[in-house]
C-alpha cells in the first residue's frame, strides 16, 4: 500500500483496511483546482491536513465543493519536500477516537503544494479571480513585526519573508484589477486577525512612505481585503509510533516518520483528535466557500470572541495549566494519564464546573457546559494524544492573568462568594510550589522555559523547600502583583488561604497530593 494517485485506482486494497477514499473524481478535482483556485493556504503542517484538509474532503465528497485547496509553505520548505511531493500530496488522516479506536482516511483535498521555488505559480493565483481566500496557520510567532522588518524596508519585488511575500503578492492581485479577498488566520491565538492585518499593514504602510506603492494599493486593503477573526481548536500532537505501527501491520508502507532540518516533525500520515472547533467572522469580499456545511460556523466578529473567551477563560485553557503544574509536581508524563487520577479529574472538573460555568462568557452559537464536558470526558482523557503537563507548563506566568484571573474578576464584579473558587486558590499556590523545582517526592526537576522564571527566582528567595519561615513576607507581593494574575489577589482576599496552601505542600514530601485530595471534601 503506496501512497500515490495510481495506487488510489486499487480501491478494495484501501477499503478492506478500513480506509475511507475520496468519492470524487481526484484528478477532475485538481484540474479544476489548477484552473479556478478558490483557496489557498499558508502553512503545510499537521493541524491544516488534518482540520482543513479534512473539512475540504467532506464538501468535496458531498459535492459543496468543486475545487480543493493549494498549500504554500514558507517556513519549511522540506515539509512540501519530504511529505508532500512523494505522495502526490495525498495523506493518510487518523482520527484518534478517545475510546481507543481509529479512523483513517486518504486525503485528496489538498490539490497542489507550493514553496517559494514556486513564485510564478503563487502569483497566477493570486491573480486569479476565482480567488476567495487565503487561510494561514503560521503559528502566532509567524505575524511578529520584528520578521516583517527586513521586507518592510526593502522592495516589493525583494520579498522573501512570509508577510512581506504575503504583501507582495497582494500587491499582484491589486494591480490585476483589485479584486477582493479574505485573508483568514487559522491560528490559535486571540485576535488573530487582526495580527495578520496588522502586520500586512505595517509592511504595505513602509512601502507606501519608501515610495514603493502609492495611496490606491491602501485603499485597496481598505475597502476590498478583509482579515476575519477566528477562533480554532483541535488537538493535532506530531505522528505517534503507535499509529506508525497500527498503519504498517495494514500494510501501508509510506508511514515512517519525517523530520526537517528545522525539526518538523511530520510523516505521510497526519494524526489528531475527534473533536474540532472553527468558528470565523463573516466577513469574505469575494464571497465564502461553504464551510458551514462542514460544521464549521460563520459568525460575528463578537462571537467569536466569546467563543475564544470561553474557551480560555473557562472551557480547556485553566484545565490544561492545572493538570500541567500539578502533573510536573506529581511526576505525570502525560496529560491522559492525569485523567485517570481521581483527585486530579475532580479538581478541574470542580474548577470547570463549580467555578467557572457560574460566570462563563456563553457565545450562543455553542453550550459552554457541552464543550467543557466533552473536553473532561472524551479530550483530556484521549490515551492517544501524548500531550504532556511539561509542555502544558510552558509560560505559564504569562497564562495565570486570563485563565484564572478573568474568572476571579467576574466574581468581584457579580459580587458572587470568592469562597466558592477553592480549585483556582490551589492551581496558584501550586505554581507557587512548582517554582520551587522539586516534585512531591522531593526531588529536584527543570520547570518549563518561562520568561519571567529568573525575576520569579529572586523574588522567591528566602523560601525553598521546607524551608517556609519567610513565606508570607516572600509571597505577598508576589500574590499582589497584578501583571501576574490579573488581580491583585491580597486585596481580593484570597492571598492567605493561597499562602497557607503553599506552606502545606512546601512542608515535605506527600503534602502537595494531601492538598488536592483533600479539595475532594
Amino acid at each position: 500500500m503506496k501512497l500515490n494517485i495510481q495506487a488510489l485506482e486499487n480501491r478494495e486494497a484501501w477499503l478492506s483496511k478500513g480506509y475511507a477514499l475520496p468519492e470524487y473524481d481526484v484528478k477532475a478535482v485538481r484540474a479544476r483546482t489548477k484552473a479556478s483556485p478558490q483557496w489557498i493556504h499558508f502553512g503545510a503542517g499537521n493541524i491544516f491536513r488534518a482540520f482543513l484538509g479534512s473539512v475540504a474532503q467532506r464538501l468535496l465528497n458531498a459535492g459543496k465543493m468543486d475545487t480543493g485547496i493549494t498549500v504554500f509553505e514558507g517556513f519549511d520548505p522540506e515539509i512540501i519536500e519530504k511529505a508532500y511531493k512523494p505522495f502526490d500530496d495525498l495523506s493518510v488522516g487518523v482520527t484518534l477516537i478517545s475510546s481507543g479506536s481509529v479512523k483513517k482516511e486518504v486525503l485528496a483535498s489538498i490539490c497542489e503544494s507550493l514553496t517559494a521555488a514556486d513564485d510564478a505559480r503563487a502569483k497566477e493565483i493570486f491573480e486569479s479571480p476565482s480567488l476567495k481566500m487565503a487561510s494561514f496557520t503560521i503559528t502566532e510567532k509567524g505575524y511578529s513585526l520584528r520578521f516583517a522588518e527586513k521586507d518592510a524596508q526593502g522592495k516589493p519585488e525583494d520579498a522573501s519573508g512570509l508577510i512581506g511575500y504575503l504583501t507582495k503578492l497582494l500587491l499582484k492581485r491589486y494591480e490585476a484589477g483589485a479584486l477582493p479577498i479574505a485573508l483568514v488566520s487559522m491560528d490559535n491565538c486571540s485576535h488573530n486577525g487582526e495580527k495578520l492585518e496588522n502586520a500586512v499593514r505595517f509592511v504595505a504602510g513602509s512601502w507606501l512612505k519608501n515610495g514603493h506603492v502609492g495611496q490606491d494599493f491602501i485603499d485597496y486593503i481598505d475597502k476590498k481585503v478583509s482579515f476575519p477573526w477566528t477562533m480554532i481548536d483541535k488537538i493535532t500532537p506530531r505522528p505517534d509510533e503507535n499509529v506508525m505501527k497500527l498503519l504498517a501491520e495494514d500494510g501501508f508502507e509510506d508511514g515512517g516518520l519525517i523530520i526537517t532540518g528545522k525539526n518538523t516533525y511530520t510523516s505521510a500520515f497526519v494524526n489528531a483528535e475527534e473533536k474540532e472547533y472553527l468558528v470565523i467572522e463573516d466577513d469574505f469580499p469575494a464571497g465564502r466557500l461553504p464551510l458551514d456545511e462542514a460544521g464549521v460556523y460563520y459568525t460575528t466578529r463578537e462571537t467569536v470572541e466569546k467563543v475564544e473567551r470561553m474557551k480560555v477563560t473557562t472551557c480547556l485553557n485553566p484545565l490544561h495549566t492545572c493538570l500541567a503544574v500539578y502533573g510536573c509536581l506529581l511526576g505525570f508524563k502525560t496529560i491522559w494519564q492525569e485523567m485517570k487520577d481521581d483527585d486530579l479529574k475532580a479538581m478541574v472538573e470542580r474548577i470547570g464546573y463549580v467555578e467557572g460555568l457560574p460566570v462563563v462568557t456563553d457565545p450562543g452559537i455553542m453550550q459552554p457546559k457541552v464543550f467543557l464536558g466533552e473536553v473532561l470526558e472524551n479530550r483530556l482523557p484521549n490515551c492517544f494524544l501524548p500531550d504532556t503537563p511539561q509542555r502544558i507548563a510552558t509560560d505559564t506566568s504569562q497564562k495565570l492573568s486570563i485563565r484564572f484571573g478573568e474568572t476571579i474578576k467576574a466574581y468581584i464584579e457579580r459580587g458572587l462568594d470568592l469562597g466558592v473558587l477553592q480549585g483556582i486558590r490551589l492551581v496558584e499556590a501550586g505554581w507557587l510550589r512548582y517554582l520551587m523545582g522539586v516534585d512531591d517526592e522531593g526531588k529536584a526537576f527543570e520547570p518549563s522555559p518561562d520568561p519571567r522564571m529568573d525575576e520569579m527566582n529572586k523574588r522567591l528567595a528566602g523560601v525553598s523547600f521546607m524551608h517556609n519561615e519567610k513565606a508570607r513576607e516572600v509571597l505577598m507581593p508576589i500574590l499582589s502583583d497584578e501583571s501576574i494574575f490579573g488581580v491583585d489577589l491580597a486585596k481580593a482576599g484570597l492571598a492567605d488561604d493561597i499562602i497557607n496552601a503553599f506552606v502545606k505542600m512546601n512542608s515535605g514530601a506527600g503534602e502537595v497530593r494531601k492538598q488536592i485530595h483533600a479539595l475532594r471534601g
